[in-house]
């Protein structure tokens, strides 16, 4: 595994675990707090980090990987994620409890997205 490669795992596997805890958390306290937006957005930091560090590496092997299935799907993740965390930041601000208090069933939808891709680039990985 060559250093970029390693370096792209890691962080998808570190937003896995941010993500993966944040969300959890929430659904189980069903209450939406900073404590679980501050791990969203880490959790799509390191998502958007491996994602652009793989993208440069499929740059390189020249494989056209833009509109690929796991590419597709890790794509629309991110972009449920930046929604996902503007719209926490957005209800923990306004301070709407109905708001927090529903959050949580988005958060597991898009979690759920969000691990298509996750699940599609490990089985691509295996081979």
């Amino acid at each position: 595994m060559t250093p970029k490669l390693t370096a792209a795992v890691i962080c998808i596997m570190c937003a896995l675990i941010f993500y993966t805890v944040g969300v959890w958390m929430e659904h189980i306290r069903k209450e939406l707090m900073i404590k679980h937006a501050v791990l969203f957005i880490i959790g799509l930091i390191f998502d958007s980090t491996g994602t652009y560090l793989m993208s440069k590496i499929q740059g390189v092997a020249g494989q056209g990987a833009f509109l690929s299935v796991h590419a597709l799907t890790g794509y629309i993740a991110i972009l449920l994620m930046v929604i996902h965390a503007v719209w926490a930041v957005v209800t923990l601000v306004k301070g709407n409890e109905r708001q927090k208090a529903v959050f949580h069933k988005f958060s597991v939808f898009v979690w759920g997205v969000w691990l298509i891709p996750f699940v599609i680039g490990m089985v691509m990985g295996m081979r």
